[in-house]
C-alpha cells in the first residue's frame, strides 16, 4: 500500500512538472512572436543598415521610434551618405529631422555638392533647409545655371521714343550667400530698374537699336547681384521693339494746354472790355442826364437876368434866333448817330 502511494506521488508530481514546462514554453513563444512582429521591422533596417555598412544597431533603431524619428528616413539617408562616401553622422541626422528638416534632400545635395566640388558640408546645408530654401535645387542651380526671363521692359530715350526691351538673366547660386540673400524677385527688379535707366540716358533710340548689347554691359557692371542669393553671369537682350512716340505726344498735350490757357485769356480780356464798355456807356448816359439838368436851368437863368434887368427883349430876341439858327442848321446837317437830316427833329415831333 505504501509503495503504491509513493509511486502514485511521483506521478503526480512529474505531471505537475511537464505541465508548467509547458506553460514556460508557451509563454516564450508567445513573448517571442510580440517581439518579432514589434521588432521585425527594425531587423529589416537593421539588416539593410548592416549590408550597406552604414554602422547602425538596432538598438540605435529602436531609440530612434522612441525618440519620434522615423528610423526608415535616417536609415535611407545614412545608406546613401555611405555608398556615396559622404561624410554623415546619425546623431547630426537625427537632430536636423526633428528640426523639421528635409534629411533626404540634404543628403541629396551634399552628394551631388561632393561630385561637382562645391565644398559643401552638412552644417551649411542643414541651415539652407531649415531656413526654407531647396538646398538640392540651389546646388543644382549653382552646378548648372539657369535663366530668369524678365518681363518686357518699357522705357523713353531722350529724343521720346519709347523703346521696348525683352531680357534674360542667367544666375548661378552663391551657396555662400543663399542664408539671407535676395531671391529672383530681387534680381529681376533690378535689372529692370537698370535696362530703363540705360535707355533713358541715350540720346537717341537709334543708338539702342544699333547697339543693344551696350545695355547689357551697362546693366551687368552695376552689380546687380551684390546681397542677393544669385551670382549673375549674363544678361542678354533678347528683343528690342520701338513703341509710341511720347515727345510728340507730351508736345501736343502742352499744345492744347497753352491753346486752351490763351483762350481762357481772350475770354478774360473780352469780358473785362464787356465790362468797361457797359461802364462807358453808364457814364455817357450819366453826362447826359447832368447836361439836362444844366439846359434846365437856362431858362430859370433867363427869367431872372429878365427880372434883374440884366437881359432885354432885345438880348432875348437875338438868343432866340441864334437858338432857331443852330436848331436849323442841325437839322440840315446830318445827325451825330449817322441819321438822316431832319430823323432827329422829326423824332421830337412825333
Amino acid at each position: 500500500m505504501t509503495a503504491f502511494m509513493l509511486s502514485s506521488l511521483q506521478t503526480s508530481s512529474g505531471s505537475d512538472q511537464n505541465w508548467w514546462t509547458i506553460v514556460v514554453i508557451g509563454f516564450l513563444i508567445l513573448i517571442l512572436f510580440f517581439a518579432a512582429i514589434f521588432l521585425g521591422k527594425f531587423v529589416t533596417l537593421w539588416l539593410q543598415a548592416y549590408m550597406s555598412k552604414a554602422q547602425i544597431s538596432i538598438w540605435d533603431i529602436v531609440g530612434m521610434s522612441f525618440r519620434k524619428v522615423n528610423p526608415s528616413v535616417i536609415v535611407r539617408a545614412k545608406i546613401s551618405a555611405v555608398q556615396a562616401k559622404v561624410p554623415s553622422d546619425t546623431q547630426n541626422l537625427e537632430s536636423h529631422y526633428l528640426a523639421g528638416g528635409n534629411v533626404i534632400n540634404v543628403v541629396r545635395s551634399l552628394i551631388a555638392a561632393d561630385r561637382a566640388g562645391l565644398g559643401l558640408d552638412f552644417q551649411r546645408a542643414s541651415a539652407i533647409d531649415l531656413a526654407g530654401r531647396d538646398v538640392l535645387e540651389a546646388v543644382r542651380t549653382c552646378v548648372n545655371p539657369k535663366v530668369i526671363d524678365c518681363p518686357q521692359v518699357t522705357a523713353m530715350s531722350k529724343d521720346g521714343i519709347q523703346v521696348l526691351a525683352n531680357a534674360k538673366v542667367t544666375v548661378r547660386t552663391n551657396i555662400e550667400r543663399l542664408v539671407g540673400g535676395a531671391t529672383e524677385e530681387t534680381i529681376i527688379a533690378r535689372v529692370g530698374e537698370g535696362i530703363v535707366s540705360t535707355i533713358g540716358s541715350s540720346e537717341s533710340h537709334k543708338q539702342v537699336l544699333e547697339n543693344p548689347d551696350n545695355i547689357s554691359k551697362t546693366v551687368l557692371a552695376k552689380g546687380l547681384d551684390s546681397g542677393t542669393a544669385f551670382e549673375i553671369l549674363s544678361i542678354d537682350i533678347a528683343d528690342v521693339d520701338i513703341g509710341k512716340n511720347i515727345g510728340a505726344v507730351l508736345q501736343g498735350d502742352q499744345a492744347e494746354a497753352d491753346m486752351r490757357i490763351a483762350q481762357a485769356k481772350a475770354e478774360e480780356r473780352r469780358a473785362m472790355a464787356v465790362a468797361v464798355e457797359q461802364e462807358m456807356q453808364a457814364e455817357v448816359v450819366e453826362n447826359r442826364a447832368k447836361v439836362v439838368l444844366a439846359e434846365a436851368e437856362v431858362p430859370l437863368a433867363i427869367s431872372e437876368a429878365f427880372r434883374a434887368g440884366h437881359l432885354g427883349v432885345i438880348d432875348y430876341m437875338k438868343y432866340k434866333n441864334i437858338e432857331a439858327d443852330t436848331s436849323m442848321r442841325r437839322n440840315l446837317g446830318p445827325s451825330a448817330d449817322g441819321g438822316t437830316p431832319g430823323s432827329k427833329q422829326e423824332d421830337h415831333q412825333g
